[in-house]
């Protein structure tokens, strides 16, 4: 079995979230790819027949939408922290502002508020253009502090 850990380290790395990506079984599930844009990531939600909650549009099923926009947020802060450990979940809330369509849709995230234990993060999700989001939410998370070195004195 890989470990976790030194696959979060070489994605840190070298920005390869590829096999980060696939040891998350829900990742792997709906299809999440990640990619670094500059200083930002970028998460990106393949078309896929198997996320079709409407058939008659077709569109994306909402929680679909939603798990990919929480995954992407656990992801995100993950990714950019240092945290040893994945962010766990206090609190989810989405505005779905239009239908998702049977496309691709990505993912931005914006850290709004990071203490020592929480963190908040805004996620906006869009098929065709950044401008015209359709859904937004805010998420909490509780999250590991970094390890301290041996160097530092312990309290």
């Amino acid at each position: 079995m890989t470990d976790f850990n030194a696959e979060l380290q070489q994605a840190r790395e070298q920005g390869d979230y590829a096999a980060l990506l696939q040891l998350i079984p829900y990742a792997r599930l709906i299809g999440v790819e990640c990619s670094r844009v500059g200083d930002e990531l970028l998460f990106r939600l393949p078309a896929n027949k198997d996320n079709i909650g409407n058939p008659l549009l077709p569109a994306i099923h909402g929680g679909v939408i939603a798990g990919f926009m929480e995954l992407s947020a656990a992801l995100h802060l993950l990714l950019s922290t240092g945290s040893p450990g994945v962010p766990k979940i206090i609190d989810f809330s989405l505005d779905y502002l239009r239908a998702g369509q049977f496309r691709d849709t990505w993912a931005r995230c914006q850290v709004c508020r990071q203490g020592r234990r929480v963190a908040n993060v805004a996620i906006t999700a869009w098929q065709t253009t950044e401008a015209e989001p359709i859904a937004t939410a805010r998420a909490h998370f509780k999250i590991e502090e970094p390890l301290k070195s041996e160097s530092q004195p312990q309290p």
